[in-house]
């Protein structure tokens, strides 16, 4: 393991040097649940520079050359350096859970609820999180690049693609978040503000009142979701 003791803004250009070098394919078998926060790991000296098969050995060369450190040989704990694939989804297996669109990163995976879903070629970074997740076993991987490996099958446009695409992704589900606790609080409050139309036929008092604790707290939890508190 790297022993790093950077200033705050040396750890930031590392930071960005890294993140840049990396294949941006969030496949998370670095460890880390995206590129990003593996990049930050190895700035921070938590993390070696051997984890990330996508990028293969070239790409451990790369951070080699970045933080100054000797290039190591891929680490097998994080799996082996191999060709690209791309997820092919069997339309007529597919039964539309819509569980792979949530796992990919990319928002590579076309469909909706109950309706066939299908692969863009060009976003798919060949991450695998598609597969675990799809309960009929319709997805498989197909090797585009032959023989080519880690970035002899992988370009820093693709890269750039990728990681433009997964940051487009986390601000939508980070909006459709916001806009989730904004509907529940909107309900809150509207069941709160016609809480006797809600309580009707109920005479006990400390069952109204229940109710009343259990739709503020709802409130509370809502209200503290959207100020991030």
């Amino acid at each position: 393991m790297p022993t790093l003791s950077p200033t705050a803004p040396e750890t930031q250009a590392l930071f960005l040097a890294l993140h840049e070098a990396l294949p941006q394919t969030q496949c998370t078998r670095c460890g880390y649940p995206d590129c990003a926060s593996y990049a930050r790991a190895m700035s921070e000296g938590q993390a070696a520079i051997n984890q990330c098969p996508p990028g293969g050995q070239a790409g451990i060369e790369r951070l080699a050359a970045i933080t100054g450190q000797a290039a190591l040989p891929l680490n097998a704990e994080h799996g082996t350096e191999g060709p690209r694939h791309v997820a092919i989804i069997d339309e007529s297996w597919c039964i539309g859970c819509t569980l792979c669109i949530k796992a990919c990163p990319t928002d590579a995976i076309l469909g909706a609820n109950k309706l066939m879903h299908t692969v863009i070629e060009p976003w798919c970074t060949g991450c695998e999180l598609c597969i675990p997740v799809c309960p009929v076993d319709c997805i498989a991987l197909e090797n585009v690049t032959g023989t080519r490996t880690g970035w002899a099958a992988w370009s820093d446009e693709q890269a750039r693609t990728a990681q433009a695409r997964y940051e487009m992704r986390q601000q939508r589900l980070v909006q459709e978040e916001a806009e989730h606790q904004r509907r529940l609080q909107a309900k809150a409050e509207h069941k709160l503000a016609d809480l006797a139309q809600y309580t009707k036929g109920t005479e006990e008092a400390s069952e109204v009142d229940r109710k009343r604790a259990i739709i503020e707290a709802a409130l509370a939890k809502a209200k503290a979701r959207q100020t991030g508190a």
